[in-house]
């Protein structure tokens, strides 16, 4: 008897390509490229210098971009993606807004194992937020105009008044029947 389809059929598959094709062959791969992936990201870790350059460096440009119009967080993110390829020119930030940035502002770097993340500590955050991490030899910054602290104000108006807040409900225009508007009207 003879066999009609005898190309088809084709039992000379080597070892390797068997080891390619079989589940386990797959998951030897993966782990393999992600351990080289690893290594290269052990490698690669952006110095310290470096992440506090590049850092002040997108705060800068952010403090720019900020400068009359503040965006959301969806503007925040294209903006920070733009950062990571731009740099900043500081003839455009008037001198007083640099010195309260470097006067309220503090960038601590932490080392990780297979990346780097730079912290702003200010007033508003004392614990630090991070504001940019470092991979592969790239500082990818996570700035956001609001953490960053640039001006202070008074908390009181005078010794003995509480702390001034804000009375005034947004959200509908009755603001009862005799409101006391004395605080935030300019005096004559």
């Amino acid at each position: 008897m003879r066999q009609t389809n005898r190309g088809t059929y084709n039992t000379d598959e080597n070892a390797a390509k068997a080891f390619y094709r079989s589940g386990f062959g797959k998951a030897v791969i993966a782990i393999a490229v992600i351990i080289l992936l690893c290594i290269i990201a052990l490698l690669t870790v952006p110095s310290d210098s470096q992440m506090l350059a590049e850092t002040h460096d997108n705060n800068f440009q952010c403090i720019i971009d900020n400068d009359s119009i503040q965006g959301d967080d969806l503007d925040d993110t294209a903006a920070n993606i733009f950062r990571i390829v731009t740099s900043a020119d500081t003839t455009l930030i008037d001198k007083e807004t640099l010195a309260a940035y470097h006067k309220f502002n503090n960038l601590e770097v932490y080392r990780h194992a297979l990346f780097a993340t730079t912290y702003v500590r200010n007033n508003l955050f004392p614990e630090g937020k991070r504001v940019a991490f470092g991979l592969f030899g790239v500082v990818i910054p996570t700035i956001h105009y609001q953490d960053l602290l640039l001006r202070t104000g008074r908390l009181h108006r005078d010794y003995g008044d509480g702390t001034i807040r804000s009375t005034i409900n947004y959200g509908s225009d009755y603001m009862g029947e005799n409101p006391n508007l004395g605080p935030y009207r300019e005096k004559q």
